[in-house]
C-alpha cells in the first residue's frame, strides 16, 4: 500500500513557524534594547564629564533628554551626585530608562530596566 504525503511539509512547517517567529522576535527586541543600554553609556559619560566641567544639574539633564533618541526621553531617570560640587570630589551621574522585552506580546511582555552610571572627579 502506498501512502500519499503530500501535506507533511506543510505540516511541519507549521508546527515549526511559531517558534522562529518568537526566535525573531526576540532577536530584534533585544538589539532595540541593548542599542538602548549603549546610547545610554554614550549620554552618561558625556553628561558626566560635562559635569566635571562646572555646567549644572539642569543643564546636564537637558543634554540627556536631548541626546536620548532610542525612545521616550521623558521615560529617563536621572540622578546627579552630588548637588554641591568642588574642585577635587568626584560626581556621579546615574541613569534609568525602562524597556520591555517581546513587547509585540502586548500583556506578556517582560519589563526591564535599563540601568548605567558614570563617575568622574571634578576638576
Amino acid at each position: 500500500m502506498i501512502k500519499k504525503e503530500d501535506g507533511q511539509s506543510l505540516v511541519e512547517f507549521a508546527l515549526v513557524l511559531p517558534l522562529i517567529l518568537i526566535m525573531l522576535v526576540g532577536v530584534v527586541d533585544f538589539g532595540r534594547v541593548l542599542y538602548a543600554h549603549l546610547q545610554l553609556e554614550l549620554i552618561t559619560q558625556e553628561a558626566v564629564r560635562m559635569g566635571s566641567f562646572g555646567h549644572d544639574d539642569a543643564s546636564i539633564q537637558d543634554f540627556m533628554m536631548e541626546e536620548f533618541h532610542a525612545g521616550e526621553s521623558s521615560s529617563l531617570s536621572v540622578s546627579i551626585s552630588p548637588e554641591n560640587r568642588r574642585p577635587g570630589d568626584y560626581m556621579t551621574v546615574e541613569v534609568a530608562y525602562p524597556a520591555s522585552l517581546f513587547s509585540v506580546f502586548g500583556d506578556y511582555s517582560i519589563d526591564y530596566t535599563v540601568q548605567t552610571s558614570s563617575t568622574i572627579r571634578v576638576e
